[in-house]
Order: C-alpha cells, then sequence, then structure tokens
C-alpha cells in the first residue's frame, strides 16, 4: 500500500507527517498523521503508540494539542494518530449528527445496512493501518512493540481494542472513555445504527463487559477521568462501571484517576498526556 505525504513538519526534533491512502477495510482514501522522533530519524526502530480521537475530531485535533509529541520525542517513541471514520463514503444521513457518522466511526466493523460496506474501523486500526505503516516504514517503526491510548470515543476503541486483541498491544490507556457504551445515549445511538438490536452483540464492543472475560493477566491500563467533565456528570462515561466489572472479574492492574476540576477538553487530556506516554514506554521498553 502506497502512502502520499501531503505535509512534513518539524516537531520535537522529529517530523510529523501528514499521509493520506486508499484504504481497503472502508473503501475510501484515509488520513493519518505519523509522529516520528529523533531516534527514528537517525536509524533507530522505535516502538508506537497509537492514538484514538474522539468524535468529530481528524487526526489533527490531538497531533496540534495532545503534547505527544513532547514526550514521545524524549522516549523515543513514534505516534500514529488516525481518522475517526471513513470520509466522502456519501451513504444516507452520514452528516446528519456530529455523533453517530462520519467522525463517529466508534472503532467497530459496522454490520447494517449501509454502514456495514465502509464502517470497519476495527479491521482498519487493528489490521489494516498498522500493517501498512509498518511495511512502508520498515527501517523505523517497530512491529513488535505497540501500545494503545485514546480520549472519549476513541478511548472506548483503545480499551475495546486492546482487550479484544490479547497480546498485540504492551499496553492500553485512556483518557475520559466512552468506558461502557451499552449504558449510555451515545454508545446506544452509535450499537443500534452499526450493530442493530441485539444487546448480547453490543456487549462484544463494550469494555466493561470485555473485562469480564479477561483472562489475560495484568490489564496493564491507566484511565484518567476528569471531574469537571460534563460528559462525566450526564452518564456519557461510566468509568464506575469499568472498575466495578475490573474488581468483580479478578483482574489487576488498572489504575483509575479521577482528576479534580479537569474537564474533557485537550487542556486535560494535554496536562496528563506525559503520563500516558510513560505508561506506554514503560511496557514498550520493558
Amino acid at each position: 500500500m502506497t502512502f502520499e505525504t501531503k505535509a512534513t513538519i518539524a516537531s520535537f526534533g522529529g517530523k510529523l507527517l501528514k499521509l493520506t491512502h486508499q484504504s481497503t477495510s472502508t473503501g475510501t482514501p484515509m488520513n493519518v498523521n505519523l509522529y516520528l522522533p529523533p531516534a527514528a530519524l537517525s536509524g533507530t526502530k522505535v516502538p508506537v503508540l497509537i492514538y484514538l480521537s474522539g468524535l468529530t475530531c481528524t487526526p489533527e485535533n490531538c497531533s496540534e494539542k495532545g503534547f505527544f509529541q513532547a514526550h514521545a520525542s524524549r522516549r523515543g517513541i513514534a505516534v500514529v494518530y488516525p481518522d475517526t471514520s471513513p470520509r466522502g463514503a456519501n451513504l444516507p444521513g452520514e452528516t446528519e449528527s456530529w455523533d453517530f457518522g462520519a467522525g463517529a466511526g466508534f472503532y467497530i466493523d459496522a454490520t447494517q445496512a449501509p454502514w456495514a460496506s465502509h464502517y470497519r474501523m476495527e479491521t482498519y486500526i487493528s489490521s489494516e493501518l498498522p500493517a501498512a505503516l509498518f511495511d512502508a516504514f520498515a527501517s523505523q517503526l517497530d512491529p513488535a512493540r505497540v501500545s494503545i491510548t485514546g480520549h472519549s470515543m476513541g478511548g472506548h476503541g483503545a480499551l475495546t481494542l486492546y482487550l479484544k486483541h490479547p497480546g498485540q498491544y504492551r499496553s492500553v490507556s485512556a483518557f475520559a472513555p466512552i468506558a461502557n457504551p451499552g449504558l449510555c445515549p451515545w454508545g446506544q445511538k452509535a450499537f443500534a445504527g452499526y450493530l442493530g438490536d441485539d444487546r448480547e452483540v453490543w456487549k462484544r464492543h463494550d469494555a466493561t463487559e470485555l473485562v469480564r472475560r479477561w483472562t489475560g493477566g495484568d490489564i496493564k491500563a491507566l484511565v484518567d477521568v476528569g471531574t469537571g467533565d460534563n460528559f462525566y456528570k450526564a452518564g456519557q462515561l461510566l468509568p464506575e462501571n469499568l472498575e466495578k466489572a475490573v474488581k468483580e472479574a479478578g483482574v489487576r492492574g488498572l489504575v483509575l484517576r479521577y482528576q479534580p476540576d479537569y474537564d474533557h477538553s485537550y487542556y486535560f487530556m494535554s496536562s496528563f498526556a506525559e503520563d500516558h506516554v510513560e505508561h506506554a514506554a514503560k511496557y514498550l521498553f520493558a
């Protein structure tokens, strides 16, 4: 697969590449940003941290405002910023709401028409995109060392992909994740539209339900939630349900922190980006 480089931007001693390629998973062009730290530019194969964005976002949001590059540069970690959905599939209703359709792929493979033909974000993120990047940047990226993180809908994506693909990622972290989508309005809307009305199917894509069946030992998870987050207050995130399920399942390794007064924004994320890069680094360099 060939990537086209749309821009190369110097950032914290490394380079941020703005890439585009034709996806076989989504049947559309897909944009992705890739940060290569200084170590990767000097001939060292570096580990990779995949960052999944939240509702409405593109690869630009976190790469511009998340401050991941500063810490990834120092630690010698590449950062991948994929898009949140296919773009330009021209499906009916695709752009009618901000929390479903374009910008809101929820990192699952849709099974319902018309979404199933293009909205295959789990396959894209977990399989197609990393394979393409490791092929195109074979001398710079180490496919044996990958961790995953994300924000909001992307936190849901990071947690569920980690739980659904044991061994593929060294660790997981999340900022304000939609931790129990089957029980919150955002998740219920997305799951009904993409997956249909069978709630047993929904459980296969819900971190709180998936962790009940986790058998992979220490979960190696860091989750931060701001107590001033209006979406947390409105019951869209439900991290307490994830914490309860982890305890009931006897799973070790979840660090869930409630950060006083922080909201849902990139002010929150950038404040704790270093902690999440360090969490990934602990396992990527183990």
